[in-house]
């Protein structure tokens, strides 16, 4: 037989039997000798492969509980920091109203001690008014009596008394 390139790509009908023979010998000793290990096999990695898939799954139910607990959390710390600003500004709100309660409180005594500091010194400055007015009317009058006068003198007298006194216009 010459070895050329046609002979090599050849098929034969022996060498399809052959192979086949040889293929189904191979299966039935592979079969006798390394089928049970070959399912053994093949069950130890369907049950590694699903014992993945549970541990997955169930890793994944965990994740969402953990997710659910954290998001609960969250709102919980949300409505407690609304709770904290609503009370501050609550607190603040009462604050504000006393110090304005206190500061109209002592504006009214302020007011109300500069009312009586002006009524007392509007009396004082009465009563001296009327002590100044007697000693005038009693000069006037002294005046008068020690010279018997007619009504256009004594008028005269008492004009010219004031404008000395300064208390004339």
């Amino acid at each position: 037989m010459n070895f050329t390139i046609e002979n090599y790509l050849r098929i034969s009908w022996q060498d399809v039997i052959l192979v086949c023979i040889s293929s189904l010998i191979i299966v039935l000793v592979c079969r006798k000798y390394f089928w049970s290990k070959l399912l053994t096999f093949i069950e130890k990695r369907q049950q590694l492969i699903q014992n993945n898939i549970n541990d997955s799954e169930r890793l994944k139910k965990e994740a969402l509980e953990v997710k659910d607990q954290y998001d609960a959390k969250m709102r919980g710390a949300a409505e407690q920091a609304s709770s904290i600003i609503d009370n501050a500004r609550e607190q603040a709100t009462l604050e504000k109203q006393q110090i304005i309660d206190a500061a109209q409180k002592q504006a009214s005594h302020i007011e109300k001690s500069a009312h009586e500091e002006v009524e007392r010194e509007k009396l004082e400055a009465q009563t001296q008014m009327r002590q100044a007015i007697t000693e005038v009317a009693m000069a006037a009058a002294g005046q008068i009596l020690s010279q018997e006068l007619d009504e256009e003198r004594q008028k005269k007298i008492i004009d010219d008394f004031i404008d000395s006194d300064g208390l004339g216009a």
